[in-house]
């Protein structure tokens, strides 16, 4: 990455009382109905971590072909992933994320149905295409609301909603898989559990017609008074972007500027760790000596419980001191060392726990604290198409990192080398962070 000195930022005015109250209303009003939206959005892509623990044998699939199917949903996602985004900035947010939460809503539902490999495969994919320009349509949605210096607080209260999944949603899975054991309605445990937390995503899609504004300008609930100050700042933030030399101003450069290539390549280490984490921490707890799925689904809660809190401290952090790369590469490497905790201590439940807790709180508490790097160089035009590359590349991860775990599983019978190797990429991670000049990201 290039490290050419940036002439020096003009520093950000404080926030007239105007302008805090209207950032309060904006937060208040769009980030409770959106954070439930991710929720749903990442318990529909990773509840197959639990609808395994009785899935496999059901179907009679081996780990190995758990992990591709599991996995698949990001070639899916990493094709349509740019298009998606597009498609965004041409229909508006609120349209076109209705559409995609009715779609994957719908699909996600449609696993129920999965009685082989094939239609596993299939049904994955397909979910992956429709969930595509979800993440990286929010987070050009927060730039045309909140300016670079407000975005690392609600990245992170945007992003909880992935601790607060797996907080209650492991324990719901957990309850859903024993309580539907019996096959109640024809159905097993694992069929009610894909139909049961797919189809309030449908509804979720439909109140989006309804709830979501395109923008300030055409927020109702935001007086005229309130909407100049936030449109005044958004305006200021995107002129100190474009008096940075490094800045990409149009979307054809974004797709082939270096600084957004590497900023991919960060995320996917990131990532790398974050999936391994939701698509097997249920079956490492089992393997731990637990026979009730609903003691492993609470067992689960605990690393995103901590995950959770410790996600909006650091968000908060960043945005007080307006540094961003120690508040992403710190947690990253608080990933990496509870992976190498829970591979070097597989027996001992209680330090397997501490370990899954803190790769856990530092693996998720890097996602956020990501995101306000690349989209404090992106400009307005630029960014639709350089975040969704960025995501996009991110993702592949979640192809490599569960089929990669799921293929060592079943050759050595244990996850503890995998763990290794996805230690190491976070290692590699976050000292690409630290190669990145303080002056292109920090506030």
């Amino acid at each position: 990455m290039s490290t050419t000195p940036n002439a020096a930022r003009t520093p950000a005015a404080a926030p007239s009382p105007l302008l805090e109250k209207a950032y309060s209303k904006a937060t208040w009003h769009l980030i409770p109905f959106i954070f439930v939206c991710y929720f749903f959005n990442y318990l529909d892509r990773v509840n197959v971590g639990f609808a395994k623990l009785q899935m496999l044998d059901a179907l009679n699939l081996s780990n190995t072909v758990y992990g591709l199917g599991a996995g698949i949903f990001f070639i899916g996602y990493v094709l349509s992933g740019v298009p998606s985004n597009l498609i965004l900035h041409k229909l508006g947010a609120r349209r076109w994320i209705a559409v995609m939460m009715i779609a994957w809503g719908a699909l996600s539902a449609a696993m129920l149905f999965v009685t082989t490999p094939t239609s596993f495969y299939t049904l994955r994919f397909f979910t992956g295409v429709a969930e595509a320009g979800f993440f990286p349509g929010m987070v050009l949605y927060f730039t045309h609301w909140f300016p670079a210096e407000k975005r690392g607080q609600v990245m992170a209260l945007f992003m909880s909603a992935i601790p607060v999944s797996g907080l209650i949603g492991g324990p719901l899975s957990g309850w859903m898989l024993d309580h539907f054991s019996a096959g109640q309605g024809g159905l097993a445990g694992w069929q009610w559990l894909f139909l049961l937390q797919g189809l309030p995503t449908v509804l979720l899609g439909v109140a989006v017609f309804f709830y979501l504004s395109e923008g300030i300008r055409q927020a109702r609930w935001l007086d005229a008074d309130e909407k100049a100050a936030m449109l005044d700042a958004l305006a200021a933030d995107e002129e100190r972007r474009k008096q940075n030399p490094q800045a990409v101003q149009s979307t054809a450069v974004a797709l082939a500027n270096p600084n957004v290539w590497i900023m991919g390549v960060i995320y996917f280490c990131i990532q790398m760790g974050v999936y391994a984490i939701n698509f097997w921490l249920p079956s490492i707890i089992k393997s731990l000596g637990f026979a009730s799925d609903t003691t492993v689904g609470w067992l689960s809660a605990i690393p995103y419980l901590l995950a959770g809190v410790f996600m909006v401290y650091v968000g908060r952090s960043a945005d007080r001191h307006g540094e961003r790369r120690l508040h992403l590469a710190v947690p990253m490497l608080m990933g990496l060392a509870g992976l190498l905790i829970a591979a070097n201590f597989s027996t001992n439940t209680v330090i397997v726990m501490a370990g899954l807790s803190l790769a856990t709180m530092g693996a998720l508490s890097a996602l956020p604290m990501f995101w306000p790097l690349p989209s404090a160089f992106l400009g307005s035009a630029a960014a639709a198409a350089g975040l969704a590359l960025i995501n996009s590349l991110g993702q592949v991860a979640g192809f490599v990192s569960p089929f990669l775990v799921g293929w060592i599983k079943d050759a050595t019978g244990s996850t503890n080398v995998a763990l290794y190797i996805l230690s190491s990429v976070l290692f590699v991670g976050a000292v690409l962070v630290l190669r990145v000049p303080a002056r292109l990201v920090n506030r």
